[in-house]
Order: structure tokens, then sequence, then C-alpha cells
């Protein structure tokens, strides 16, 4: 198993934060939407509570993946020097830079959220985090929708780029795909 990236695929380190932060991400989003319809308030506060500490460990995963790929450098994308390959290339840039940030911005937005409500922040039970701010149910609603539209738009860019690989795959005949696909 090859920690680092080849020029033909992602190494094994950048292949696990990439997997393990699809599945924080859909545990958040997939909370975020149905937590409040869990049964009962014991459950909620629970579905809650994950959703905050998959948002804490998406924001960290991130961080040392933008870290990882400074000191190990992503396999060159396939490119055969077309104007389309060229599209393809910028897209596919401007993709990863706008998956970046709204892996940034949507928890630390659910956290102003939370801080906003008068909340303090819960690390992963092992403390918490006081809230700085005064209550504020006006601006904590709108940092909610803010909160709410910032994670459909993630989910949503996900399901592109997602889609954008399987078209690589199957249409394309590239290896896009298989680069960051465990196994060898």
């Amino acid at each position: 198993m090859d920690i680092f990236s080849s020029s033909m695929r992602y190494g094994a380190i950048a292949r696990a934060l990439h997997w393990a932060t699809v599945l924080l991400v859909v545990v958040a989003w997939l909370l975020g939407i149905l937590g409040d319809a869990l049964p009962g308030k014991p459950a909620q506060a629970a579905g809650l509570f994950v959703h905050i500490s998959a948002g804490l460990l998406v924001v960290l995963l991130t961080a040392m993946r933008l870290a990882w790929r400074g000191v190990d450098s992503p396999p060159h994308a396939d490119a055969d020097g077309t104007a389309l390959s060229r599209w393809l290339l910028l897209a596919s840039r401007l993709t990863h830079i706008g998956l970046y940030t709204l892996l940034i911005v949507v928890p630390l937005v659910g956290i102003s959220v939370q801080f906003a409500r008068g909340n303090g922040l819960p690390i992963f039970g092992l403390f918490q985090v006081a809230s700085p701010w005064v209550a504020d149910r006006g601006f904590a609603r709108t940092l909610k929708e803010i909160h709410e539209l910032l994670a459909h738009t993630l989910m949503a860019m996900a399901v592109l780029h997602a889609a954008a690989a399987l078209l690589h795959h199957w249409v394309l005949g590239d290896r896009t795909l298989l680069r960051m696909l465990p196994g060898k």
C-alpha cells in the first residue's frame, strides 16, 4: 500500500481522508435533515450531538487534507490538450475549490448557529466551548437557513463531483475514478 500518491493514483492517506470526509458529510447532512424527526428528545439531542461532531471532524479532516496536499501532490489529470480537456480541467479545479471551501464554511456557520442560540459547542463529548454570544433567536434562525443552504449546495456539488468521476470512467474511459478508489 503506497502512502504517497503516484503519477497514476492517489496514495492511501489521501484516499482515506477523502472517503472519511465523504462518509462524515453524508452523516452530518442526513442528521441535519432528519434529526428533528428522530423519536423523542433524547434521540434528537443525540442526533444533534453526532451532527455537530461529524461537522467538527469534517473541518479537521479538511484541514488535514489540505496540509497533506501540500506534502503529497495529487496525480496529474488525464488531459490530452484539447479545448474540451482544458475546460474539464478548469471545471475540476473550480469544483474542488468550491468543495474545499464549503467543507470548511458549512461547519463554521453551523458552529455560529449553535453559538447564536446561546448554546455551548460540545467537542466530541470531552468538553464544551461556551457560547461567546448572548442568545439571539432571530440571528440563529437566519444563520440556520444559511447553514442549510450551504449544506445543500455542498451536497449538490458533491453529487456533481461524483457524477463527473463516473462520466470520466464510463464515457471518457480514463482513470480519473480509479485513482481514488480503494484497492489496486
